[in-house]
């Protein structure tokens, strides 16, 4: 090996890689390291070696790059939130587009050009979900805040720039209640302690707020005066639930459900339709650009009347809703079942009846549409979670062959693992980046399928 642990070198940074880490190379070894960009000279130390690469931390920048800048925020480096905080907007822009053209020319043998990423005008404070794990500091005294990147250690907030102002002061003024009436928060050690995560969502075009407070319990002392003191402070605040997780697990939320004040749901608007939105229902937390992700996404797919459409993933029926207005018929899966009860009702606010959604495991769902139920697409968009789709959906996709297939993803190496499936019998029109996540390592895209002529 040319590096050892705990030694320094003095590095060249070559590239950036596929998370926004600067990449450099002693005697052909490759070294990754966070918070670096390409071009800078830097003085590293090494604390990881493995057999095919090492890591690398930056102690000094020799030679700065021009697209550095000083961050704006005192914890980004160790909340892991922020990845790219220390570059220059613009240039995150087209880091992630390079990083998604390296993936397809590596995969692809249709090297197809990448589009420039789709950035936003105003980056900052873009987020409309927050979930702050609650618990003690060295002192004991109780904290709210974000996990420090690849631990539990909470680090406390003063101003998150990518959160919504109006959640974080929400959630303070819960962490002082709490502190105030001596109510017990959860310790993940001894598993005891009342509080786990103060949950917030907010409605971008309605600015209604929920507030989320998640319990190892049942009841939360003076839960009342609670309510009566956020309310109070906060009129925007049209739901607060109590969310019942006694379970010994990462996962935030348990699936019980208590309404403390209103029905247990806000609204916000997306495009020409209102969506409703509960405790455990999946909404894009970054609306501006989801907005501009579905219009390329329908736009790309340019749905006729006498198309069939189904929408795999489909959430609340966000793109579902977006699609329907163009088609004969929308069919929406998703497995969480909530989340395809506020898609029903969805559909019902916006007076859309030509939408049908089924709650089930995307997988068997399809399989039965497509060869019990003998229902054939014309047009499929599916949004899968990070690790893409499952080879059974790409048989069935590829067995019905849609003339027309939109994949939106938030994974870009999963992305163009599937991609290159489909690449016999569809050629790749386009890869768009869309920057839904700004300063992070995310990279969303939608990409358009159209079926080869024979």
């Amino acid at each position: 090996m040319p590096v050892e642990k705990n030694k320094e070198y003095i590095v060249d940074i070559i590239d950036n890689g596929f998370e926004g880490e600067g990449i450099a190379k002693i005697e052909g070894f490759t070294i990754f390291i966070p918070n670096t960009i390409k071009g800078e000279k830097v003085k590293i130390l090494i604390v990881k070696v493995l057999k095919s690469h090492a890591f690398g931390k930056a102690v000094e920048i020799i030679k700065s790059s021009k697209y550095r800048v000083k961050s704006d925020c005192e914890t980004y480096r160790r909340c892991g939130g922020c990845d790219l905080r220390h570059i220059k907007y613009e240039e995150t822009l087209k880091m992630k587009q390079n990083a998604v053209q390296s993936l397809v020319n590596k995969t692809l043998k249709n090297k197809i050009k990448v589009e420039e990423t789709l950035g936003m005008e105003n980056p900052l404070f873009y987020r409309n979900k927050a979930q702050y794990p609650v618990g003690l500091d060295k002192e004991g005294d109780p904290i709210i805040g974000v996990f420090a990147n690849r631990t539990h250690e909470i680090i406390p907030i003063k101003e998150c720039l990518i959160q919504n102002k109006e959640s974080q002061e929400l959630a303070k003024f819960v962490l002082e209640f709490i502190k105030k009436n001596n109510i017990s928060v959860y310790d993940e050690n001894t598993r005891k302690g009342l509080v786990r995560h103060i949950v917030t969502k907010v409605g971008l075009k309605t600015n209604e707020v929920m507030l989320v407070l998640v319990i190892n319990g049942k009841e939360i002392p003076k839960e009342k005066k609670l309510v009566e003191e956020v309310l109070e402070k906060f009129q925007n605040v049209k739901a607060i639930v109590k969310n019942i997780n006694t379970k010994n697990t990462n996962v935030i939320m348990g699936k019980e459900n208590i309404n403390l004040h209103g029905n247990g749901y806000i609204t916000d608007i997306l495009g020409d339709y209102k969506f409703k939105i509960s405790p455990l229902s999946f909404y894009q937390v970054n609306p501006v650009q989801a907005e501009k992700l579905y219009n390329i996404g329908v736009e790309a797919a340019d749905i006729s009347k006498n198309d069939i459409v189904f929408d795999l993933y489909c959430g609340i029926g966000t793109i579902s809703l977006f699609m329907a207005k163009y088609a004969k018929k929308v069919y929406g899966i998703e497995i969480v079942e909530e989340a395809i009860e506020d898609a029903k009702e969805n559909a019902k606010i916006n007076k859309m009846d030509n939408t049908e959604f089924i709650s089930g495991d995307v997988e068997e769902v399809l399989d039965d549409l497509i060869n019990n139920k003998k229902i054939i697409p014309d047009v499929i968009m599916v949004d899968p979670p990070r690790k893409g789709l499952d080879n059974k959906s790409v048989e069935n996709i590829l067995k019905v062959s849609p003339k027309k297939v939109v994949y939106i993803s938030c994974n870009p190496a999963t992305l163009v693992r599937d991609l290159a499936k489909f690449e016999e019998k569809y050629e790749i029109k386009t890869i768009k980046p869309v920057d839904m996540f700004p300063f992070s390592k995310h990279i969303e895209n939608v990409s358009f399928l159209e079926l080869k002529s024979l």
